[in-house]
């Protein structure tokens, strides 16, 4: 087992801050859920502020002691604006680097050049594919998203058109193909075959992100038809420039944290040594706040030194990309917070219990219990380590390609219809501008399509192997 894997699944799980029943747990999460989009959609309050007072309406229904509701809350925030916030800061900074030095206008007009009209959505899917292959969901939106914004500014595209190829691409990839965490801790779990998983999903991630990419954007752009939002779409770098870097130059500094990423699991997977000094270089120089952080400081002098920036051009491209992310940090943050407070309630747990009594083959089963997980907590890796746990027994005596399947079964269930209780259901909706009624009628479907189209496939194929 790989270290993550042992670190996820070892781990003591604290006991719950509630003693409720199921009904009275499962009652606490609708009133909760409610609570959030009734504040966010008829009284226009502001996100942050709705998720917080959310999770105090799921703690009182629930009948956990405000303190502890109040702990969990502070918790998870802190937990996912150090992780998931640090890395969105990091990435605001590279993306107005890019656009300040002139960097993303070389890519977005070379993708223009290359790829217009019908192509542009395929071209999309197939760069999130690719750069989000080693990457956390998360680390590959910040890359991606002020392309997608001035593609679809310059080109004159639906933003929906753009966005839902690139989001499919990344999320696709996060759910389905390792060397991401969520599939490896599955593969550990049910000590299913690597090379065998990989094959499985690559077969099943094609026609899924081709349905819920592509396919399924021409829907999403008839439904949700609005422009990139001016806030967050890099502006054209000015004309006093002295030059612009070269595309390969900036390519190379994007793909910087890719490749870093991508090392660190190959290592992993090959050197399987705690005590290895490359292995433990690597996890370093790996990790995503490491591998963008020297994205970051290598295109100080990849892109702001070709574009002539002094050391206070370079401060105030840093403050300028900092200045707009800070509703998207608390929003975050407090999805984050929701996140914890429905775990440390025991929801989690609830839908453990009572998916043990259900009768039925085990590859839907896993994908079932996925799906539950995902809903109740909003998050994949949890619905991953806990589905994969609750299986596991179940693969013991399965063939390699039937437990390579289970693990595929287990990630498509995890990604099922995103909403409010996940924090990238709040990084779309802040990103792209849109209203939690349309970012429901866009990622939450695409979340769907990919986690029912994907986890078809994977019945077919248990059914065929």
């Amino acid at each position: 087992m790989t270290r993550l894997s042992v670190e996820l699944l070892a781990a003591d799980t604290p006991p719950p801050i509630t003693s409720a029943g199921h009904a009275q747990l499962g009652i606490a999460v609708l009133i909760a859920f409610a609570v959030i989009v009734l504040l966010i959609t008829k009284f226009k309050l502001h996100a942050f502020l709705a998720l917080t007072v959310g999770s105090l309406a799921l703690a009182a229904v629930a009948g956990a002691p405000l303190d502890k509701a109040i702990t969990s809350f502070s918790t998870g925030l802190g937990t996912t604006v150090a992780s998931v916030g640090v890395l969105i800061a990091l990435g605001a900074i590279m993306g107005r680097l890019l656009a300040d030095s002139g960097g993303a206008d070389r890519i977005v007009d070379t993708i223009l050049a290359k790829a217009g009209g019908r192509a542009m959505p395929w071209a999309m899917v197939l760069i999130a594919s690719v750069v989000g292959l080693p990457l956390f969901f998360e680390v590959g939106i910040v890359l991606l998203i002020p392309v997608v914004l001035m593609v679809a500014k310059r080109g004159n595209y639906s933003l929906m058109r753009i966005g839902i190829p690139a989001l499919a691409g990344l999320s696709v990839m996060h759910g389905l193909i390792p060397p991401h965490p969520g599939p490896l801790v599955a593969i550990d779990a049910l000590h299913a075959n690597l090379g065998v998983t990989l094959a499985f999903g690559l077969l099943v991630a094609v026609p899924t992100v081709i349905v819920a990419g592509p396919l399924f954007s021409r829907v999403a752009a008839r439904w949700v038809d609005v422009p990139a939002p001016d806030r967050m779409v890099p502006q054209r770098a000015s004309d006093d420039l002295e030059r612009r870097p070269s595309f390969g130059a900036t390519l190379a500094t994007v793909l910087l944290p890719v490749a870093l990423m991508l090392l660190k699991a190959l290592v992993d997977i090959v050197v399987d040594d705690t005590t290895d000094t490359t292995q433990r270089v690597f996890d370093v120089i790996g990790t995503p706040l490491i591998a963008l952080l020297a994205a970051v400081l290598v295109g100080f002098f990849t892109l702001g030194r070709p574009a002539g920036f002094s050391r206070e051009r370079l401060q105030e491209t840093v403050d300028k990309g900092l200045m707009p992310i800070a509703g998207i940090l608390l929003i975050v943050g407090a999805g984050g917070g929701f996140k914890q407070t429905l775990i440390d309630s025991g929801v989690g747990q609830m839908i453990l219990d009572v998916s043990k009594s259900w009768s039925i083959p085990a590859v839907l089963l896993a994908w079932l219990i996925a799906v539950a997980i995902r809903l109740a907590t909003g998050s994949a890796t949890v619905a991953t380590v806990s589905a994969a746990g609750l299986v596991a027994p179940l693969a013991a005596d399965m063939s390699t390609a039937h437990a390579a399947l289970l693990v595929l079964a287990i990630g498509a269930g995890s990604l099922f219809f995103s909403h409010v209780n996940d924090a990238g259901f709040w990084l779309v909706k802040e990103y792209f501008g849109l209203s939690v009624g349309q970012t429901i009628k866009t990622w939450s479907v695409m979340e769907t399509i990919i986690s029912v189209v994907a986890g078809g496939l994977v019945m077919l194929l248990s059914l065929i192997v």
